[in-house]
């Protein structure tokens, strides 16, 4: 989807805002929720998510461990905007990290510099780690699920966040590779038949409905969110996270990354 332009214009300029303040550069940003994904209400927010890069003596320091390694801002005319330092945004991708990657294949893109994005999802398909990343989707489910659909009325908006991950770890189970951040995409691949017209419905109301809006149960959704939810239960929980720092030749790379992004964010000044 389109964003507005005097709303683009305005991320734009919190971007620049951001940079200055914090004296970093912005090498990556995007739309993440359900903008990207596909399914926004007229009033929902607007997630913009961004990698930013500091100068390279910052990471010269001695005690940059201890420095702060996130920016954030409070929520402004619907605007939620914050990013990741690029060596916390490596190193949480050697945790495959789902919100990292589906941020690099948003649709909805406001800033992308060098060649870091780029590189990164070159990477993904082979660096990443399926059970890591069935777990990341396992947990959204079950965290939003909650006793949500024990209800007779149900918000709308919980009816995608319980299905789209679980409609991701059925296109991981697959052998599909990553999961397409737009839920459509993952509707056609994975959804059963019987389904679909359902969800096609409910996207539709979802779009002309309040963020907050609510609904009756689906039954139908319901038969297939308890079903799937059962199915992972016992083989999906608990901690799930492999780490890929032990695996040299992605360790090597990740570092080439970020030599490379530092030097194009700051003229070659390494």
């Amino acid at each position: 989807m389109d964003i507005e332009k005097n709303i683009a214009d305005d991320i734009q300029q919190r971007l620049t805002a951001a940079e200055k303040e914090h004296d970093v550069k912005v090498i990556y940003a995007c739309e993440s929720g359900s903008r990207a994904w596909g399914f926004a209400s007229p009033d929902s927010d607007y997630d913009v998510r961004f990698i930013y890069a500091h100068k390279p003596e910052w990471y010269l320091s001695f005690d940059v461990e201890r420095r702060r390694d996130v920016i954030e801002y409070p929520i402004v005319d619907d605007i939620d905007i914050g990013g990741w330092d690029i060596k916390k945004a490596l190193y949480l991708f050697t945790r495959t990290n789902g919100a990292l990657l589906e941020w690099t294949t948003s649709p909805i893109v406001y800033r992308d510099s060098g060649t870091f994005a780029d590189r990164l999802r070159s990477l993904a398909p082979e660096a990443h780690n399926d059970l890591a990343l069935r777990y990341h989707y396992s947990h959204m489910a079950r965290g939003n699920a909650g006793d949500h659909l024990s209800k007779d009325q149900v918000k709308l908006k919980k009816y995608f966040y319980i299905l789209r991950p679980l409609l991701a770890i059925r296109y991981i189970e697959q052998g599909l590779g990553l999961p397409p951040v737009r839920f459509q995409k993952l509707v056609e691949a994975v959804a059963p038949e019987e389904i679909k017209s359902t969800i096609a419905n409910l996207i539709d109301l979802k779009k002309v409905t309040p963020e907050l809006g609510t609904g009756d149960a689906i039954p139908q959704l319901n038969e297939f969110i308890f079903k799937e939810l059962e199915t992972h239960g016992g083989v999906l929980t608990g901690q799930g996270r492999p780490d890929l720092r032990d695996k040299q030749v992605i360790v090597d790379e990740l570092n080439s990354i970020f030599r490379q992004s530092i030097s194009e964010a700051f003229d070659g000044q390494t």
